[in-house]
């Protein structure tokens, strides 16, 4: 199998967005292989920020950009045998601007979104200090224009919540926009880590690793400080921008 016939795409989204629980429902198709946050260790290292498991995290990838695209060439390159398609979960955040962007030149290019308080809240839970650039939401919007202005066309945007009401309309309607033939595969998934998940998955992955398909959303979280609720309303208008793109 050579390059021309892998399907690559890439899932643009920021933290505590649904984005394992997308990436089992792509990965359990019998035609695909997923990559899970192939930039992480890249972005810590380029940063220097201390996240949850930074060494481990930092053991575990390449950690130069040049690397991870290199990385991801190969792994096209060397499929096995039977899929055809590399779904890659990439969040925003790690897109610092030291990161080049031309190895995604290939890619079928989608954006997963959430309401700004869903995100908010979740983060949270999982970390003592929370900011704006941490969630992605301007990172998203500045992706999301460089990939309209790259490609000539507005690429796909789903919701979350619309995913967690309605799987099968909403993936259908994503797999027929992105030319890819939808499978039942994707609406169920088995329980448990996957070998796919990066290392951090031991910190940010206990709901997921317990689920088997999409859950109904829970009621809107309420925010509990100021500063929480700030940053909510300030990622507001990157999040209603893309919205107005959203299947559904």
């Amino acid at each position: 199998m050579t390059t021309n016939d892998i399907r690559r795409i890439v899932m643009w989204s920021g933290p505590r967005n649904l984005s394992t629980a997308m990436m089992r429902s792509f990965g359990n198709r019998p035609d695909t292989t997923a990559i899970d946050e192939p930039f992480y260790a890249a972005y810590l290292a380029a940063t220097g920020i201390d996240h949850p498991m930074r060494d481990d995290i930092l053991a575990s990838q390449p950690n130069t950009p040049a690397d991870v695209a290199l990385d991801l060439a190969s792994r096209t390159v060397t499929r096995e045998a039977g899929t055809s398609v590399q779904y890659e979960k990439h969040m925003t955040h790690h897109m610092v601007p030291s990161m080049p962007r031309d190895w995604f030149n290939d890619a079928t290019h989608v954006f997963l979104i959430r309401h700004p308080e869903r995100v908010t809240a979740s983060y949270a839970a999982k970390r003592d200090t929370v900011s704006l650039a941490d969630l992605g939401f301007g990172q998203q919007v500045e992706l999301f224009d460089q990939v309209c202005q790259q490609t000539g066309q507005v690429p796909a945007v789903i919701d979350s919540d619309d995913v967690l009401a309605a799987p099968h309309t909403i993936l259908s309607a994503l797999c027929a926009l992105i030319d890819l033939p939808f499978d039942d595969s994707m609406l169920t998934w088995p329980a448990g880590r996957w070998p796919c998940d990066g290392v951090w998955g031991k910190h940010w992955y206990g709901a997921v690793e317990k689920s088997t398909a999409f859950a109904p959303a829970s009621l809107s979280p309420e925010l509990p400080t100021d500063d929480l609720r700030n940053i909510s309303e300030a990622a507001m208008p990157h999040y209603k921008r893309l919205a107005t793109y959203r299947i559904g």
